[in-house]
């Protein structure tokens, strides 16, 4: 019993949780757009999170297309899809958005966030298989059935929180999921926005809405800069009717506070 407490004391001796730094500065980034919402940046290298609204950053939203990032990892390891080549048929409904009415690779559907051609993934990795992926990742709180299948992560009551976003990038980003390194690189590659001297953005963006819910928007990623990486979540909530500022506005407003801080 007493080696148990000793033990119990050093490991609460030697847990340090991430300290935050909040930034309350960071509203006019938000209200220059007209929009409500909270930022979240974790810096490994320093353990340490800067973030706007820190208790909302803590609340589950539907992950919308943030999903694709899990969904692609779930479709290479089931060998659905073999590489960032293979091709998403399109399936002749005609839809609003012109990208989404062509064939797509894997690469562009993830970058025209191809929301027919990712159903098509879900359908095929089946409601079993996609369950046990999801749990063994420890995604969010998801809510998936056979009736949501193909539309769990775009309406109803699976959640995810800006923390837990980053978590899972850190952990695909350092390895710590259950993926073939292969299938983690071929991620990583679609991923990729944008490239300057010293500096790599990854990210995804996703949009949430509907009759019964107010339009979320997400973008979550992370920064390569040099040899240090930080990791970001953004989320944005939206009056009705939509602005059309709500689309650009969830990188613009990221990316002026990375700005802000100097990555």
């Amino acid at each position: 019993m007493k080696i148990l407490v000793a033990l119990a004391c050093l490991f609460l001796l030697s847990y340090r949780p991430a300290s935050v730094t909040e930034r309350p500065d960071f509203e006019r980034f938000f209200t220059e757009q007209k929009l409500k919402g909270s930022f979240l940046l974790y810096d490994p290298q320093r353990d340490h999170y800067t973030a706007y609204q820190f208790e909302r950053t803590r609340q589950g939203f539907l992950p919308a297309s943030t999903f694709k990032i899990l969904n692609t990892l779930i479709g290479l390891e089931t060998g659905v899809l073999k590489d960032e080549h293979s091709v998403m048929k399109w399936d002749s409904v005609k839809r609003d958005i012109e990208t989404w009415n062509r064939d797509n690779t894997l690469e562009t559907a993830f970058k025209v966030s191809c929301v027919p051609c990712y159903q098509e993934v879900v359908r095929k990795v089946g409601l079993k298989r996609m369950r046990e992926w999801v749990a063994k990742v420890g995604y969010g709180k998801p809510d998936i059935n056979a009736d949501n299948l193909d539309s769990f992560w775009l309406e109803g009551k699976s959640t995810i929180t800006q923390e837990q976003q980053i978590d899972l990038l850190r952990r695909i980003h350092e390895g710590k999921v259950p993926f073939a390194p292969k299938n983690l690189a071929i991620l990583k590659k679609i991923m990729l926005i944008d490239e300057k001297p010293g500096m790599k953005l990854y990210g995804k963006t996703g949009w949430a809405g509907g009759s019964a819910n107010p339009n979320i928007g997400w973008f979550v990623g992370y920064v390569e800069k040099g040899d240090k990486v930080y990791y970001f979540a953004t989320n944005i909530e939206s009056p009705k009717p939509v602005p059309a500022t709500f689309v650009p506005a969830r990188r613009q407003i990221t990316e002026a506070i990375l700005k802000e801080l100097g990555i």
